[in-house]
């Protein structure tokens, strides 16, 4: 039997001068799921996938990863962390965030010659990763002059080149163009083929509906307020009116 790749339970978080983020939050995900984390603005999403990539850890509360607690201490032992960085990898809603080095090349090469790969095995990696993403054309200029599409793009190679088992993905659409959200709804469902993990903060209902199989939906008191499958989820208008993601009304123009 498979065992959980995380396991969230009653984890609290509270940013420094009383702000409080997450209430109470039960959440098990297994391998091979694609899981939305749905909510407005505010709701706590990212400070979720932050406390499950081990960036921040919970105020209250216990939240384990690969049969382990995460903890300050845990992380401190080398082996752990080393495994838990090449399973898992974080995709930040911002790729500004993200992107540090002065060419795409670097960028993508990074984390897997920091990982302690051999060279000649990180560049196959990372031409491969470059060429999945179709920006292969993009390798020696600075990401910092590249379009918020491009961005995301590279930001995606930088994990691809990783291969990582599990992927926490921040907005993935946020601020791209139609044509961009498209591909990067068909890269996600590539990569849940694959068999990869996949958990999704997102407060559109269309990326949702097309890769999720199960959501929970983070209200703005930053309570999980309903879980279920993608169908019967999308289904409850009221409890997605209630949480803003979803108008009451449509106006003509």
């Amino acid at each position: 039997m498979n065992e959980p790749i995380f396991e969230l339970s009653n984890v609290e978080y509270i940013y420094p001068g009383g702000v409080r983020a997450l209430r109470g939050i039960d959440l098990t995900v297994m391998p091979g799921e694609s899981i939305a984390i749905m909510g407005t603005n505010g709701s706590g999403k990212s400070t979720l996938l932050k406390i499950m990539d081990g960036l921040y850890f919970p105020s209250k509360g216990v939240i384990k990863a690969l049969g382990a607690e995460l903890s300050e201490r845990q992380f401190q032992e080398e082996s752990f962390a080393f495994a838990f960085r090449k399973k898992v990898g974080l995709l930040f809603q911002d790729p500004d965030v993200q992107l540090f080095s002065t060419t795409v090349l670097d960028e993508v090469a990074f984390a897997p010659l920091n990982m302690g790969m051999d060279r000649e095995e990180a560049m196959i990696r990372v031409y491969s990763a470059l060429d999945a993403l179709g920006i292969e054309n993009l390798k020696d200029r600075a990401p910092y002059m590249l379009s918020e599409g491009e961005k995301k793009k590279v930001a995606m190679a930088s994990l691809l080149s990783l291969d990582p088992d599990v992927w926490l993905l921040d907005e993935p659409t946020a601020n791209l163009d139609p044509r961009t959200q498209d591909w990067m709804i068909k890269f996600l469902l590539t990569l849940a083929e694959k068999g990869k993990t996949l958990v999704i903060a997102i407060h559109d209902l269309s990326v949702a509906e097309s890769v999720a199989d199960k959501i929970y939906v983070l209200g703005e008191n930053h309570k999980i307020v309903a879980q279920g499958t993608s169908h019967e989820i999308l289904g409850y208008k009221d409890i997605l009116v209630q949480n803003n993601l979803l108008g009451q009304r449509r106006y003509r123009v």
